[in-house]
Parts: C-alpha cells; sequence; structure tokens
C-alpha cells in the first residue's frame, strides 16, 4: 500500500457541508422559517427530536444544492440547546456545523483512532433517518475546533 492510501485509510470521508444548525429560542420556530423562505430557503423537514437533544427542527434547504440550514428550537430546560442559548444570554446564535459522510460508522472509527474526542460512545440515529455522531469543540488539545462538530450519514446518499 502506498504512502497515500496509507493516510487516506483513516480520514473520515467528509463529503461536504450538511448543514449549519442554528438555535432559536422557544416559540420562535415558525417566525425563523418564514423569514428564512422570504430569502428562498425551501422547509424540507420538521421533526421533534426527544432523547437527549430535545429540540424541534426545521430544515431548510439552501437553493438547489445539498446544503442546508437546520433550526433547532428547545422543547426543555435540559435541551442542549436551551443550555446554549442561557449561556449565551438569551440570545440563539451558531449551534453546530455538521459534515456528510459516506459511513458514520467508518468516519467515527477514524476520528477516534486520530485521538478526537467524541460526544457519542457509537454512531446513533439522528433526525431525517440519519446516522450521526458529535466531535467535542475541544477535541484537539493542539488545534481545538472551537465549535461543536456533527457528522451525518444519509442512507438516501442525497
Amino acid at each position: 500500500m502506498s504512502s497515500i492510501q496509507e493516510d487516506l485509510k483513516y480520514l473520515p470521508g467528509i463529503k461536504f457541508v450538511d448543514h449549519v444548525a442554528i438555535a432559536i429560542k422557544q416559540g420562535e420556530l415558525d417566525g425563523q422559517v418564514k423569514a428564512y423562505e422570504m430569502l428562498g430557503f425551501k422547509e424540507i423537514h420538521r421533526e421533534e427530536v426527544l432523547g437527549t437533544d430535545q429540540v424541534r427542527e426545521a430544515l431548510l434547504q439552501v437553493g438547489n444544492g445539498p446544503n442546508l440550514i437546520q433550526l433547532l428550537e428547545p422543547l426543555s430546560a435540559d435541551s442542549p440547546v436551551q443550555k446554549l442559548i442561557d449561556r449565551n444570554g438569551g440570545r440563539g446564535g451558531l449551534a453546530h456545523v455538521a459534515f456528510r459522510v459516506e459511513s458514520a460508522q467508518q468516519a467515527f472509527d477514524a476520528m477516534q483512532a486520530s485521538g478526537f474526542q467524541i460526544i457519542d460512545k457509537a454512531p446513533r440515529k439522528g433526525s431525517r433517518g440519519t446516522t450521526v455522531f458529535f466531535v467535542h469543540p475541544k477535541s484537539r488539545a493542539e488545534n481545538p475546533f472551537g465549535l461543536l462538530i456533527e457528522i451525518v450519514e444519509d442512507p438516501r446518499g442525497r
């Protein structure tokens, strides 16, 4: 195996930005969706995600491409999104950036082997039938990202 092939087997296989997630205050989801629609975005999915996430989400397509904006409205005070809003002085803002991969398990294994601090114990079910996991903002002590990263596999290949 060549050196390049050896290096490539450790890459997590990131294809493109899947979505940028924005935390919004409780009760503002419909108004925010309407504001983005005025910019030409199209709502393509809405779902309540329970479990540890505790959010209502709306996914908005950017043009005709694969990139999305995800609006996250907390459903409870225990929601990580509500805690982010609280840390931001009651304001919403950037929650995370998500990258699309072919295989969440392969990306998980490669990133774990490379020493990234992964929040989830294994890839798990996400919204819209995806498989996801999150990477801690302080994941790399020598070069921390400074923001939460989500890795997304969409079984539909979209």
